[in-house]
């Protein structure tokens, strides 16, 4: 899968930086087991956990090639939402 980034106009770099995510944190989820759900204007959001351990929300839109995304943003999920999605995943495994 082929996945491209957000860069901040202000500093070149992707925006995920912003939230001290990196690259291969992003493909991991986006690749692995979690939500995928529908998100604002025509956009994605996939919740998964790393192989590190880490709970991410991931914001991408779906390219004209099924195997192609442009991710918008990431950050760790804290608090509420990962409670929320954390129990979700337990009663999906019932």
């Amino acid at each position: 899968m082929e996945i491209r980034f957000y860069n901040d106009p202000l500093t070149g770099v992707p925006h995920i930086y912003e939230h001290d995510v990196t690259e291969p944190e992003v493909s991991e989820v986006l690749l692995g087991m979690g939500e995928d759900l529908p998100a604002k204007r025509n956009s994605r959001m996939k919740i998964g956990q790393t192989h590190g351990g880490r709970y991410l929300q991931v914001i991408y839109v779906p390219d004209e090639n099924p195997e192609s995304v442009f991710v918008i943003t990431a950050y760790e999920l804290q608090g509420k939402a990962k409670t929320a999605y954390r129990r979700r995943q337990r009663r999906k495994k019932r």
